[in-house]
C-alpha cells in the first residue's frame, strides 16, 4: 500500500469542501425543492442588475446628502457627524448612519456618481433578499419569490434603492427587525437574541431616521407580547432586553453629539437651538404630524388637506401624486391579510402563521395610517417604507389561499386579489396615458381572464389552475414594471423625486429633475407648468406657476415670497454640470441661491430643492489659493453650497442649512470667520445682483439674510459666468 501524506491528503479534502460548500450554496437546504435556491440567486442577480443599469445618470443625485458623503469621505470628523462639509459648520437635518456606507465607500474608491448610489443599490438586494428568507421560513420559496419580485418591481423602491436618500436603508433595516421579531415568535428558546437583533435595527434606524424607524414597533412588540410561546413574565423580559438593545444601538451617538461641547462640533442642521434632541421631537418628529415644522418652507399648517403637503386622508396613498409609486398591489394586499387572518383565525395562539400576518399586517398598516393623515412635510418616495410589507403580505396571502384553493371561498379570495389588482393597474396606467397605451387593456384583460381561471382554480387541473395564478400575476406586476422601466432608464436628482414616467408624480427626475419643474426642463413632458409635490391645485397663496414664471402669491406658510412676487429665470437652458441643473435668476428676484435660485429652474424654491450649475469659470476661481482657507466659500442654502463643493471638492459653508432658515452661523459669527480669513467666497445669486432680500425663507428675516445683507453692503460683486462672487478678503 502507498502511504498518503498528509499534506496530499489536505490537498485533496480542500477542493472537496469547497465543491460541497457551493454545491449546498446553489442547492439549499435539503427540504427545500430543486428549483428554489437557483431561483433566488437568479432573483437577486436580476435584482441587482436592474439596479445598476444606468445608475451613473442620476450623477451626484441628491447633492444634499452627496456632499456631506464628500466631507465623511475626508475628515472622520464630518463622517461621525453628518456634516455637510469637511471643516464642519453643519450636519445634514437627519441622523448620519444612511451617510456611513457611502463614506466609506468614497473613502476607499474616491468621488464618483457610483461610489456613492452603489452603496444603495446593495441595500437594495440585501432588502429584498431578507425579505425572501423571511417569507418562506413559514410559507415556502415559492411565496418569498413572490414577495421579493413584488418588492424589486415596486417603482418607488426601484428610485429609492438607486438613490442616496436616508430611505434606502431605513427600507433594511425595518425589515431585518421584522425578521427577527419573526424568528423569535417561532420558539421560546432562543428566542432573546433574535429579538435583541432587531432591537439594534430599531436602533440603527433611529439613527438613519429617526421617529419614523419607530412606527412598526407598537405592532411588532403587542404581536410578540400575545403570540410568543414563552410564559408571559419571559415574553415581557425579552421585550425588555431588545429594548435595552435599542437604546444602545441608537443612544450612543445622540448621548454623543448632545454631551459634546457646542462649540467644537458643528451645528445641527434642521434645529433652531442647535439640539439634536429638538430636531428629533419638533423639525423631524412632532412637526412631520401636525405640520408645524420650526425652520420649513414648505408645507406645514395642519388641518385636514394637509397644509401645503397635499390632502390628507385614507385615500392619499391612492391619490394621482402617490397612487403610481406604491399603490399597484395595495388593494391586493389588504385583501390577503384579511384573508390570511380569516384562514388562520382559529389557530393556537403561538401560531406562526397568524402571528406573520398581524407582524407585516401591522406594520403595514401603521406606516399607512401615518402616512395617510400627517400634515407636515411628506414626499411621495416616502412609502418606499410600505413596500416591504406590502411585498410580504402579497407572498404570503398568495401561498395561503392557493393552499387552500380546493374551498370556494378560497378561490374566491384569489379571483378577487387578481380582479382588483388588474382594475388598479387599469385605473392607474390611465393616468399616464401616452406611456404604454396598449398595456392599459391588456393588463385589464388579463387580469379578468386569470379572476375567472381562478375562481376555478380548485375544481380545475393543477396546471390549469398553474397557468391562471401567472397570468393574474403578470398582469399585477406589468404595470408597476413598466414604471419600474422608465425609473430605471431616467436619471433622477435633487430633493424631490418620483419614480415612472411623467404624470407619476411631481418630483423631478431626467438631467435637471428633482424638483418643481415649470421651465419644461424635464424635455416638456409635465408641460412646464407642473407645481411639486404638495401643491396639485398651484401653489399656496394663490401663485400658479406658468410659462416658466411664478406668478404672485408666496410660498408655504407665507415664509417664503420671491422679491416682485416672481421668478423669470429657466427658459429651458441645458444642463452643464453634474448635478443637472437649468436655468438662473435674474437680479433681485430670488437671490442668494447660487447660479440657478430661481423658482422658474429646475431649482424651484429658491434653489432648495436642487442645487447651481457650476461652471468651469466658477470652479476655477474657487480652486485658487482653496486651500489657504477653512472654507472656499459660503451660500445660502445646502443645496447650492453642495453644488460648488462637489465640483471642487473643497468645503462650502452652507449657511442655514437646508432651508437656509437655521441660525446657523449668526451674523456675529459669520463677521468673525470673515475677519479671521476663513471664508475667501460669498457666492450670490445669478445675473450680478443680489436684491435687498437676499437669503433664506424669511422674506428678508433671519441670519442668512442677515448675513447677505451684510456682505452686498461691505464687499463688492463679481460676476462669474452667471453666478455672482464676493471676495470676502478685500473689502469695498
Amino acid at each position: 500500500m502507498t502511504a498518503t501524506t498528509p499534506t496530499a491528503t489536505a490537498a485533496h479534502a480542500a477542493p472537496t469542501a469547497r465543491t460541497g460548500r457551493l454545491a449546498r450554496l446553489w442547492r439549499g437546504r435539503p427540504e427545500d425543492a430543486p428549483w428554489a435556491r437557483p431561483a433566488f440567486l437568479g432573483l437577486l442577480a436580476v435584482t441587482t442588475a436592474l439596479y445598476l443599469w444606468n445608475l451613473s445618470a442620476s450623477g451626484y443625485a441628491n447633492s444634499f446628502y452627496s456632499a456631506a458623503v464628500q466631507a465623511g469621505g475626508e475628515s472622520w470628523k464630518a463622517f461621525f457627524f453628518g456634516s455637510l462639509d469637511a471643516a464642519n459648520a453643519i450636519t445634514v437635518d437627519k441622523p448620519p448612519a444612511a451617510l456611513w456606507p457611502m463614506a466609506l465607500s468614497v473613502r476607499l474608491f474616491g468621488l464618483g456618481s457610483w461610489q456613492i448610489l452603489v452603496p444603495e443599490v446593495l441595500m437594495g438586494v440585501g432588502t429584498v433578499a431578507v425579505l425572501y428568507a423571511a417569507v418562506r421560513r413559514r410559507f415556502g420559496a415559492g411565496a418569498g419569490l413572490i414577495a421579493g419580485a413584488v418588492l424589486a418591481l415596486t417603482p418607488v423602491a426601484a428610485l429609492m434603492f438607486r438613490f442616496n436618500n436616508p430611505d434606502a436603508l431605513l427600507a433594511l433595516l425595518m425589515t431585518v427587525a421584522v425578521y427577527g421579531v419573526l424568528r423569535a415568535l417561532e420558539r421560546a428558546e432562543g428566542a432573546a437574541k433574535w429579538l435583541v437583533l432587531a432591537g439594534v435595527a430599531f436602533g440603527f434606524a433611529f439613527l438613519t431616521k429617526t421617529l419614523q424607524a419607530f412606527l412598526i414597533l407598537p405592532p411588532l412588540a403587542l404581536v410578540y407580547a400575545v403570540c410568543a410561546p414563552a410564559r408571559p413574565l419571559r415574553r415581557f423580559g425579552q421585550l425588555g432586553l431588545a429594548g435595552l438593545a435599542l437604546v444602545v444601538s441608537g443612544g450612543w451617538w445622540v448621548a454623543l453629539v448632545e454631551l459634546w461641547p457646542a462649540a467644537s462640533r458643528p451645528y445641527v442642521g434642521g434645529s433652531q437651538n442647535n439640539s439634536f434632541l429638538e430636531l428629533t421631537f419638533g423639525y423631524n418628529g412632532l412637526g412631520r404630524i401636525n405640520g408645524n415644522e420650526v425652520g420649513s418652507v414648505g408645507g406645514g399648517g395642519g388641518g385636514g388637506q394637509g397644509g401645503g403637503w397635499g390632502e390628507t386622508g385614507p385615500l392619499r396613498m391612492f391619490n394621482d401624486s402617490i397612487g403610481g409609486q406604491i399603490s399597484w398591489l395595495l388593494p391586493a394586499a389588504l385583501l390577503l391579510l384579511l384573508a390570511g387572518l380569516v384562514v388562520t383565525w382559529r389557530a393556537p395562539r403561538t401560531d406562526t402563521a397568524r402571528a406573520a400576518f398581524l407582524v407585516w399586517g401591522g406594520a403595514l398598516l401603521m406606516t399607512l395610517g401615518v402616512f395617510s393623515f400627517m400634515a407636515g412635510i411628506f414626499h411621495e418616495y416616502y412609502t418606499v417604507a410600505l413596500a416591504p410589507y406590502l411585498a410580504a403580505l402579497i407572498g404570503m396571502g398568495a401561498a395561503v389561499l392557493w393552499e387552500e384553493r380546493t374551498r370556494f371561498a378560497a378561490s374566491a379570495g384569489l379571483a378577487a386579489a387578481a380582479g382588483v389588482t388588474a382594475w388598479w393597474g387599469w385605473t392607474l396606467l390611465g393616468r399616464t396615458p401616452d406611456h404604454l397605451p396598449w398595456l392599459r387593456w391588456t393588463v385589464l384583460v388579463a387580469g379578468a381572464v386569470a379572476a375567472l381561471g381562478l375562481l376555478a382554480a380548485g375544481r380545475a387541473d393543477r396546471r390549469l389552475g398553474l397557468a391562471a395564478a401567472g397570468l393574474g400575476l403578470a398582469a399585477g406586476l406589468a404595470g408597476p414594471f413598466a414604471y419600474t422601466l422608465e425609473t430605471l432608464s431616467t436619471g433622477h436628482q435633487g430633493s424631490i423625486v418620483t419614480a415612472g414616467p411623467a404624470g407619476a408624480g411631481f418630483g423631478g427626475r431626467g438631467p435637471g429633475g428633482g424638483g418643481p419643474r415649470m421651465d419644461g426642463g424635464d424635455g416638456g413632458r409635465n408641460g412646464g407648468t407642473q407645481p411639486p409635490n404638495g401643491f396639485p391645485n398651484g401653489f399656496p397663496g394663490g401663485g400658479q406657476a406658468q410659462g416658466g414664471q411664478f406668478q404672485g402669491g408666496q410660498f408655504p406658510g407665507g415664509r417664503m415670497q420671491p422679491p416682485g412676487g416672481q421668478s423669470q429665470g429657466g427658459q429651458n437652458q441645458p444642463s452643464t454640470g453634474q448635478t443637472g441643473q437649468t436655468g438662473q435668476a435674474p437680479a433681485g428676484q430670488m437671490p442668494g441661491f447660487g447660479e440657478r435660485g430661481g423658482m422658474g429652474g429646475g431649482g424651484g424654491m429658491g434653489g432648495l430643492l436642487n442645487g447651481a450649475s457650476v461652471g468651469a469659470e466658477a470652479k476655477e476661481k474657487l480652486l485658487q489659493d482653496a486651500d489657504a482657507y477653512t472654507w472656499a466659500a459660503a451660500a445660502v442654502g445646502a443645496q447650492n453650497a453642495a453644488s460648488y463643493q462637489l465640483a471642487t471638492e473643497k468645503p462650502v459653508m452652507a449657511i442655514g442649512g437646508f432651508n437656509g432658515s437655521d441660525p446657523s452661523p449668526t451674523l456675529a459669527q459669520f463677521k468673525e470667520y470673515v475677519a479671521e480669513g476663513k471664508i475667501h467666497y460669498f457666492i450670490g445669486s445669478g445675473g450680478g445682483g443680489t436684491g435687498g432680500g437676499m437669503g433664506g425663507p424669511g422674506g428678508g428675516a433671519g441670519s442668512s439674510s442677515e448675513i447677505s445683507t451684510w456682505v452686498q453692503e461691505n464687499f463688492a460683486a463679481v460676476t462669474v459666468g452667471s453666478a455672482t462672487f464676493y471676495d470676502l478678503t478685500s473689502e469695498k
